[in-house]
């Protein structure tokens, strides 16, 4: 115990000194944001690809989906890395670097604005960013905070508001360069933390044969390409968290801030790899949970005999990762989660402040005034996530699917349509319809019952078909639109 208190105090006060450090050189608006434009592939890279996974990730979805869908959890790992990550690098990141460039605009909101020329997109946009980032927030709080409580014990609450106090630190100081430059350590870690697992659940499940032997005794759907739940379900997994990274805010913005077109060559490469290793080893060990998780054995990871998904894998850690080692997997999941963190609390900062504030009631903001303000907004954000993760209002798959669903229904359509598709094609009148009416959908159908993935999934598709053809049945009267 005292050496995993000793490894966190080092830990956290290496983040604390990098913030530090960037204060004061994050005194402009643009430094603090986008850290100047000027950050390389290596830095841009592990800044993209470890604001895609988290706590969310391996405490939340590689407990649940592989304990529902054994082996074929490892789709959405493929899917991950090569749509979400590969596809989106390929297809969009120097395009997004050079028309965000072109339009002068510095967030999602600001290029839907000029995009489409409509103030009122923004306004939508930065309100949306801002009330569907608090759950996922919430979410990354609530998978940091039962690692905590599993690995020292403490109080649900009392990890909660260390989690929340540190990370509002850590963002109002530093900025977006600091950011960059700790998720390369974060990505390190992450790196030698997940191949540790792997080899380790291996290891103590009597090796790859045995260990799917094992599981297939239990269910043999569970080692099938098609897990127990079905095909549409899975696909619709894949659908959401491979294809909002083409309008996630939060992983848009890594394009914003890249330096050169040579930089997006690298950093695809490098990005993708990541993904793949990091995504893959965590859904494999979700997986296995069912071969080292039993009401009688671990009575914490189950409540009335069945599973807590959201305990399945801090108990699964516990069993089959040495005590010597288990401060590399309370870091792996802490590292991974800081990133996501970081990225999420400077963008809904941004939504309040640069696209509201600015955008709205006071135009002639100082950079000073806006920088400061953006310090003070993180720190609110993080209040406001901590509140809600207080609550525990649902299992941490359900929250990040009905963030990550809604916000790809809204921006989904109308942000790849208006990167590749000219003004005739998508209109101001048809993207702003299509936001409206697939984000309805995907609300609509959650509140009646259908899971989040699912109404994500039906939302997003929905964005993607009715942007261009409302813009085509919906007349545009604006002349400049």
């Amino acid at each position: 115990m005292e050496l995993k208190v000793a490894v966190i105090v080092v830990y956290a006060a290496v983040i604390a000194f990098v913030g530090i450090v960037n204060l004061k050189k994050s005194s402009s608006f643009k430094d603090f944001f986008l850290g100047g434009r000027s950050i390389g592939p290596w830095m841009s890279a592990f800044t993209y690809a470890t604001a895609y996974f988290s706590a969310v990730l391996f405490i939340g979805f590689a407990g649940k989906i592989g304990w529902g869908f054994g082996y074929s959890g490892l789709w959405i790992a493929l899917g991950n890395a090569f749509l979400g990550v590969l596809g989106v690098w390929f297809f969009m990141g120097n395009r997004i670097r050079r028309i965000t460039e072109e339009l002068h605009v510095h967030t999602m909101p600001e290029f839907f604005e000029a995009r489409y020329q409509s103030p009122g997109f923004k306004l939508l946009a930065s309100t949306a960013i801002f009330i569907f980032f608090i759950p996922y927030t919430s979410a990354v709080f609530m998978g940091l905070s039962y690692l905590f409580q599993s690995n020292f014990k403490l109080p649900y609450t009392l990890a909660l508001v260390l989690m929340g106090g540190f990370t509002a630190l850590y963002m109002s100081t530093g900025g977006y360069r600091a950011m960059a430059s700790l998720d390369v350590l974060f990505g390190m870690i992450m790196l030698v933390g997940v191949l540790t697992l792997l080899g380790f659940t291996i290891k103590t499940g009597g090796g790859l044969s045995q260990l799917t032997a094992s599981l297939s005794a239990i269910n043999p759907k569970l080692t099938t390409p098609v897990g127990p739940p079905g095909a549409w379900p899975l696909f619709c997994l894949v659908f959401l968290t491979s294809a909002a990274p083409f309008c996630m805010p939060q992983l848009v913005q890594k394009f914003y801030a890249i330096k050169d077109e040579r930089a997006i060559k690298v950093g695809m490469v490098a990005s993708t790899f990541f993904a793949l290793l990091i995504g893959s080893i965590a859904y494999f060990t979700g997986a296995t949970a069912r071969v080292f998780l039993t009401p009688q054995g671990t009575p914490a990871a189950f409540q009335n005999g069945k599973p807590f998904f959201d305990a399945l894998m801090p108990e699964l850690l516990a069993n089959v990762i040495p005590d010597s080692l288990s401060v590399l997997m309370l870091l792996l999941v802490l590292s991974a989660s800081m990133s996501t963190l970081a990225a999420l609390v400077l963008i809904s900062s941004s939504s309040l402040v640069k696209d509201i504030y600015q955008g709205f009631f006071n135009t002639r903001a100082s950079e000073k005034k806006l920088t400061l303000f953006m310090r003070g907004a993180s720190i609110f954000f993080v209040i406001v996530s901590v509140l809600l993760a207080w609550m525990r209002p649902s299992t941490i798959v359900a929250i990040l699917g009905i963030s990550w669903g809604a916000i790809g229904s809204l921006f989904l359509g109308p942000f790849i349509w208006g990167l590749f598709a000219s003004k005739k094609t998508v209109t101001k009148n048809g993207a702003m319809v299509s936001a409206l009416f697939s984000l309805a959908l995907c609300i609509g159908l959650y509140a009646t019952g259908t899971s989040s993935p699912e109404a994500g999934t039906l939302g997003m598709l929905s964005s993607l078909v009715s942007t261009p053809l409302l813009s085509q049945l919906i007349p545009e009267k604006e002349s400049n639109a």
